[in-house]
């Protein structure tokens, strides 16, 4: 039976992820479970006493307004070590900190990762040790195997989790009962019916001090090969047996094994941008390449936009079409299937018969049907109606619910070794038409919604 974890150790806890995202999930977590008891031990380079790290964590519990019994156990008892992550002796003292099942959350950038993971074979693990890795995992896909067979001789497979947070976003998961529990939904999800299908995930804030990470990984790596792929294989995947981690992640990497760069054309299918000095509400924000930390000649795209082709039964010829960008003026997190014009609109009826369109936004947790109807006023005249449905928010924050999983010992809702490795396998072409400039990076200006010579996405 697996044991739920007991001591969570995040490695790099003095970071922005750590306070910004993981401690306000955490607390959420503790809150709906006030049984839950899990000693919370941060582990990083800055030299931070126990009372500046308790005041962090209360701080960012605080942000997701944490309470209860199980929160104050863990204030309590919380603690900091100063260390070097990538030191094996400092990793097998903090492991003997940890008490019953332990999990390791890396809080690290992907090349101290890679070491922290081969100074942790020089450590005994305690045998149900959980590791939890942020993405991008490895950058390409050689990389990421090499990473795998490193990964394989720490823990099994089944205790590691690479995180994916839009997996645990509630308009995803919500995919299952929207697609397989409506008759009126499945038999019509597919090539027959479906024209077309878009994912975006456009956003308006720009850099936002990250140029540390972001200018060596752009919207690409950022966006597209770890979240947007992964939202393409739960929106399009067979439907598994049951959504227990093994079934649902085995249907997600059949799904990824079809799905390759449309027309194997990686300077056709793709495109990429980079924004310039303009105006997002109230804030002016400059060109990207003038903002601090970016380094002009890496090329970074702001804006990435791929279609991609699925070769199975339910989905040949449909192209799926990814876009993901930064400092666009209108946000937009979506996807959008357009279904194939009626086979026939009679005689007489006036206007024009625009696609029938579903919009599954992605926060707030949103589900639009676009459809044509007749009236008001005129019954002969073609108008546009939207059927309009609020999900309403999850229980837990999107980190909320992979943590809640890592502890529980559940990897269902993370990146299996083969499918982090397929990801790379889908979009290396596009990287290695990027790299030699085939594909050229156009301007927009921040605030527009990315070059106007792009194909539009509806």
């Amino acid at each position: 039976m697996t044991q739920a974890v007991q001591t969570l150790i995040i490695l790099g806890a003095s970071g922005d992820l750590t306070s910004r995202l993981l401690l306000p999930a955490l607390g959420q977590v503790l809150t709906k479970d006030p049984a839950r008891r899990v000693t919370l031990i941060g582990a990083g380079s800055q030299d931070w006493t126990k009372a500046h790290w308790r005041h962090v964590v209360r701080t960012s519990f605080a942000a997701s307004k944490a309470e209860g019994p199980a929160v104050d156990a863990l204030l309590a008892s919380t603690e900091y070590v100063s260390m070097d992550v990538t030191v094996p002796a400092d990793l097998k003292a903090l492991l003997a900190r940890a008490e019953g099942t332990p999990a390791l959350y890396f809080a690290l950038p992907p090349a101290v990762t890679k070491i922290t993971c081969a100074a942790l074979a020089e450590v005994d693990l305690p045998k149900e040790t959980r590791l939890a890795l942020e993405k991008p995992f490895g950058t390409d896909r050689r990389s990421a195997a090499a990473l795998n067979r490193r990964i394989a001789t720490l823990v099994p497979e089944n205790q590691v989790h690479r995180i994916d947070h839009f997996l645990g976003n509630s308009t995803v998961q919500n995919l299952f009962g929207l697609r397989f529990a409506n008759r009126i939904f499945e038999p019509l999800w597919g090539s027959q019916h479906i024209s077309r299908v878009d994912i975006v995930y456009d956003e308006t804030l720009g850099l936002v001090g990250r140029a540390g990470y972001y200018d060596h990984a752009g919207a690409l790596v950022d966006m597209l090969q770890s979240h947007l792929l992964q939202v393409l294989a739960v929106t399009a995947m067979e439907a598994p047996a049951t959504l227990d981690a093994d079934d649902l992640r085995d249907a997600k990497e059949i799904l990824l094994r079809a799905t390759h760069v449309w027309d194997d054309d990686p300077v056709a299918s793709s495109h990429r941008g980079r924004y310039t000095k303009g105006k997002i509400g109230r804030t002016i924000l400059p060109s990207y390449v003038d903002e601090k930390g970016v380094d002009p000649e890496l090329k970074t795209e702001t804006l990435a936009q791929i279609t991609f082709a699925i070769d199975n039964w339910r989905w040949a010829g449909v192209p799926f079409t990814l876009r993901s960008g930064k400092a666009i003026g209108v946000p937009r997190h979506e996807i959008i299937l357009t279904f194939r014009d009626a086979q026939h609109v009679p005689a007489g009826l006036r206007g024009v018969a625009h696609p029938t369109r579903l919009r599954l936004r992605l926060g707030p947790d949103e589900m639009t049907l676009e459809l044509n109807t007749n009236g008001p006023g005129d019954p002969k005249f073609l108008s546009r109606a939207k059927l309009e449905v609020e999900f309403g928010p999850g229980a837990l924050l999107a980190y909320g619910e992979v943590l809640a999983d890592l502890l529980d010992g559940d990897p269902s809702l993370s990146v299996r070794g083969d499918t982090a490795e397929e990801c790379w396998r889908i979009v290396d072409p596009v990287v290695a038409a990027w790299r030699k400039d085939d594909v050229p990076i156009d301007d927009y200006v921040a605030g527009s919604e990315g070059p106007d010579t792009w194909p539009v996405i509806p």
